[in-house]
């Protein structure tokens, strides 16, 4: 591992997402968007949904992360994920259908309605969206 990269895993219930060296990495957290690079302080923080890039030597990926923890330390992020997802897993129709689900649902508020569930629902929609384009 060179001076200028650190480990990366990102770790969902189903599967090891990705591992692998990089020279940068940005996720949105509750308390907002970070960017991480080698010899971080060490930090613990929630994962909000939005979309990871991971900057490799040669290349950047991006996925989109909903929900989980982090754990950064000065040579190596850990995300523990709810979900991620390649862009090329995202069907672009399911997240449209789910966006106006969610819209729908906020809009129409009844007693019955789980506003924070929908607001989660919707930001999850548009992060897919947001990945494909």
């Amino acid at each position: 591992m060179a001076d200028n990269t650190f480990k990366v895993s990102i770790i969902t219930p189903e599967r090891t997402f990705y591992e692998g060296e990089a020279t940068m990495v940005e996720f949105n957290t509750v308390e907002g968007q970070i960017g991480v690079l080698p010899k971080h302080i060490p930090l613990t923080t929630v994962i909000a949904p939005g979309i990871c890039t991971i900057h490799e030597a040669e290349s950047e990926k991006k996925a989109a992360v909903h929900a989980g923890l982090a754990e950064v330390l000065p040579d190596k992020v850990t995300l523990l994920a709810e979900i991620a997802e390649w862009p090329d897993e995202i069907d672009l129709e399911r997240a449209r259908s789910a966006e106006d689900r969610a819209r729908e649902r906020l809009a129409n508020k009844d007693d019955g309605v789980d506003v924070l569930r929908a607001e989660i629902a919707l930001k999850k929609a548009l992060v897919r969206q947001d990945l494909k384009a």
